[in-house]
């Protein structure tokens, strides 16, 4: 029987969207090699190296331990505790794209894909085979760039798409900072933007009473609601807070723009929270009003729980605002405001005392939140998204009108500042 001869080159792209689509077919990666000529072993590092990690949600999944349902309290300290494994992920076809069973999967998980890969393939020929393909002056030039921003607390991402110039994906700068390519200019990787981690969950319950005043407002209720009025647009509501004796930031996010903003309260009650609403009713005027917060989604937090005063105007009596709650300990349902509070524990960490900020910094704080670009809009920023949506042949303006009336000014990207020292720095102009 002759022997397979393989062709001992590189991989292309082509053959990598091949790679890609094997996987796709839960095909084994002997048969992959086969179809491309090479050798299995080639197929196997390609996809190791170059697949994409996605962590399970830690939140909900704490852990993953074959042992669980034997132990019950399950932890990662524990000498038992052993993950489960997955043959297709980790063995063959060695990643998860398509797979039947991704819907019902709480592990971990790595996606392949054919661009990306060869883009970091690419990228890694530049940076060890030819050191770094970047003059001292160009250097020089780059560090500039990066330096004052990062400075101010903002990512790579977030400088890179306002700054066209900057030729290098995300990934080289990466590599170039861990390299301590600009180590000179004072740029090093504790000038990153930190990942923020949540606090793992225990997966400990206190019996909770199941208030009276839920009915027809849970979760459940709010997912038949969407399924027959698609078009209403969500607003997620959430609070903030540094200490339990307070003060407390009441937040909005306004699904589809990315836009959030928030109002200090030195009470955490239904009275104090609903009254926001109130008094953005009077400003906005009831129509406008209905089209921002016609469905709003909270959790079952104590100063959220009087349902009728967030659903009446209580002067009028007119209903106003259609409420629902999430299901107790899955602030998951609500992943938006969670996530976008990231950008607000980047300028009030925990530490900090809450009882000097003011409306008027908070005002501040969600002007520059609103200003920073999200990958999740193209690279635009949630305040350019408001604009543009809520716009209309008659008024083009009305968005950047609207953003007025909540107080929301746009500030330059380059000015943008995601640190403490923002409040600090207004406060002494």
């Amino acid at each position: 029987m002759s022997k397979q001869t393989h062709d001992n080159k590189h991989l292309t792209l082509d053959e990598r969207k091949i790679i890609q689509t094997g996987i796709e077919n839960r095909s084994k990666k002997i048969d992959i090699a086969r179809t491309i000529g090479k050798d299995p072993t080639t197929i196997a590092k390609e996809i190791r190296k170059h697949r994409t990690f996605k962590p399970r949600n830690q939140f909900i999944y704490p852990s993953v331990c074959v042992h669980r349902q034997e132990c019950g309290g399950c932890r990662k300290r524990c000498p038992r505790y052993e993950e489960i494994k997955c043959n297709k992920r980790d063995k063959s076809p060695g990643a998860c794209n398509k797979c039947p069973s991704i819907s019902k999967c709480h592990l971990d998980k790595y996606f392949y894909y054919a661009a990306y890969a060869d883009e970091e393939y690419k990228t890694d020929l530049v940076d060890f085979r030819e050191g770094i393909n970047m003059t001292t002056l160009e250097v020089k030039k780059l560090a500039g760039i990066l330096k004052p921003l990062l400075d101010q607390g903002q990512s790579l991402y977030q400088i890179k798409s306002s700054h066209k110039e900057i030729k290098q994906c995300i990934k080289t700068l990466y590599n170039y900072i861990e390299m301590g390519v600009f180590k000179e200019y004072g740029i090093n990787n504790f000038s990153l933007k930190e990942q923020v981690n949540r606090k793992q969950f225990k997966n400990k319950y206190k019996k909770r009473k199941e208030p009276a005043n839920y009915e027809n407002h849970k979760y459940r209720d709010y997912l038949e609601f969407k399924e027959d009025n698609p078009e209403v647009p969500t607003t997620e509501m959430d609070t903030v807070l540094n200490s339990q004796s307070g003060p407390y930031i009441q937040t909005f996010y306004f699904e589809g723009s990315g836009i959030m903003i928030g109002f200090i309260h030195k009470e955490k009650t239904s009275e104090s929270m609903a009254k926001t609403l109130d008094d953005l009713e009077n400003k906005l005027g009831h129509d406008l009003y209905r089209e921002l917060f016609s469905l709003i989604l909270t959790d079952r937090g104590v100063e959220f729980e009087k349902v009728s005063l967030f659903e009446f105007n209580q002067e009028i009596g007119e209903f106003r605002t259609n409420i629902f709650y999430c299901d107790a300990y899955q602030s998951s349902q609500k992943p938006h405001v969670e996530n976008t509070h990231n950008y607000i524990r980047d300028i009030i960490p925990n530490e900090i005392d809450m009882s000097n900020i003011t409306q008027k910094d908070l005002d501040l704080i969600f002007s520059h939140i609103n200003s920073t670009p999200r990958k999740s809009l193209k690279g635009k920023t949630p305040y350019e998204v408001f604009s543009f949506m809520m716009s209309t042949s008659d008024n083009p303006n009305r968005g950047k009108e609207i953003l007025d009336l909540l107080n929301i000014q746009e500030i330059k990207r380059d000015e943008v500042i995601l640190k403490p020292y923002l409040i600090k720095h207004n406060k002494n102009k």
